[in-house]
């Protein structure tokens, strides 16, 4: 068994100690690096998401047809979009300089108000899943603060208002008893739950995308999705990422979004779209 296992099994208050100590240490410096790598380029470029004046690629021109059209969210959940989170010192800045929480309610309430089809892909970790034999680095990070951590696999014990849960401004969306909640996917990206199969049985082949994090399980989620056929348009502020030492992992999706995506939007104009 690797030593995350004997974390989560066996001393749970270790773990516990083990996530302060990374919210006082790692996450501050890193969030001090956000800070500073933020005001830095905006300083010195304007912003430096936006787009290029001259750009050399076409546009998507992708366009809805609502009933085949469903708003997918990827972990809307606390430990990403809360300051309670376990992982807040890093995405926190990216969260509040685009209105992320506020984006993704905001894109809930346009698809409940169409009567879209509306699915949640979210993260969970289940004590089994501390025993894997390998994991590359931000895997190795998750599971040594405990994100996303579920006792287990078949009970919701301790699921209430944990890291795990959904944004409590969420809640009404996504427990309306329509919102298909697809089982976990386990690294970043759908193919290993029952996302796909959800949208396929309700027809849906157009997706507009929209979670967390960027350059993760947005851009996994968006990478998958187009294999398999779907026309897929990422929602630019309804994510956002971390920003660490290694890099700005918004900066780097964004790039990949403006390549790959059949359509990158923000929030005002996917509601505008879907309400048309």
């Amino acid at each position: 068994m690797c030593e995350h296992s004997h974390h989560h099994h066996d001393n749970e208050s270790e773990t516990g100690v083990e996530r302060r100590r990374f919210l006082k240490t790692g996450l501050a410096a890193g969030a001090a690096v956000a800070a500073a790598g933020v005001a830095g380029t905006a300083n010195a470029a304007g912003d430096p998401y936006a787009d290029p004046k001259e750009p050399a690629l076409p546009p998507g021109g992708m366009v809805l047809n609502l009933k085949r059209t469903a708003l997918v969210v990827t972990d809307p959940q606390i430990d990403f979009l809360s300051p309670d989170g376990v992982t807040w010192g890093v995405v926190g800045k990216s969260v509040e300089q685009h209105g992320t929480v506020g984006n993704i309610e905001r894109l809930f309430k346009a698809a409940k108000a169409t009567g879209m089809t509306v699915a949640i892909s979210p993260h969970y970790y289940y004590p089994t899943d501390h025993g894997w034999k390998f994991s590359g680095p931000l895997e190795k990070l998750m599971h040594k603060i405990g994100m996303f951590d579920r006792k287990s696999a078949l009970s919701v014990e301790g699921f209430e208002n944990s890291g795990a849960d959904f944004m409590p401004q969420y809640k009404p969306y996504i427990n309306d008893g329509k919102t298909i909640v697809a089982s976990p996917h386990k690294v970043y990206g759908p193919e290993n739950n029952d996302l796909v199969l959800q949208l396929r049985k309700n027809r849906i082949d157009q997706v507009i995308l929209a979670g967390m994090s960027a350059n993760l399980c947005v851009e996994a989620h968006l990478r998958e999705l187009l294999e398999q056929g779907f026309e897929v348009a990422v929602v630019r502020d309804a994510t956002a990422a971390a920003m660490l030492p290694e890099g700005d992992g918004y900066l780097a999706a964004i790039t990949n979004f403006r390549y790959i995506a059949n359509g990158l939007w923000t929030t005002d104009e996917a509601i505008k779209l879907m309400s048309a």
